[in-house]
């Protein structure tokens, strides 16, 4: 699915729409975003050595496995997260860069979804998180 597929399902737009790509094969979605070196989380962290803030990777896990719930959203519902366990930070994402992102669905209780991911660069974990959604109306 590309950026337009996407913004389908999430509500997310420029400046906070954080994937290029994403696919879900066998419950598992797998997500791309190439860090450009422009975005405004960089502006500020850190002048002269920009590195992606840990939440907004977190963030981008979270846009990933949104289409592991496509099919549970009705017309005017969105996921919003609900909480973020056991996220350990492990290597540093810079621009250039090239995430991908591999989540999966752990169990799920309508309208709670629980979920487990990675990002990496070039096959180098650089987060892992348990997080949880809750799909909501707006």
């Amino acid at each position: 699915m590309n950026r337009e597929e996407i913004m389908d399902i999430l509500p997310h737009r420029e400046h906070m729409l954080l994937l290029d790509e994403v696919t879900e094969e066998g419950g598992v979605a797998v997500g791309h975003y190439t860090v450009r070196g422009d975005e405004f989380f960089l502006k500020g962290h850190f002048p002269g050595n920009p590195i992606v803030p840990g939440v907004i990777l977190c963030e981008i896990l979270a846009q990933s496995a949104c289409v592991l719930m496509k099919d549970a959203m009705g017309e005017g519902e969105l996921p919003v997260y609900t909480g973020l366990n056991n996220v350990k930070f492990r290597s540093p994402v810079k621009p250039g860069d090239t995430v991908k992102t591999e989540c999966k669905i752990k169990r799920a209780k309508h309208p709670f979804y629980f979920a487990e991911g990675i990002v990496a660069v070039d096959g180098k974990v650089c987060v892992s998180a348990d997080f949880s959604f809750a799909i909501m109306g707006e």
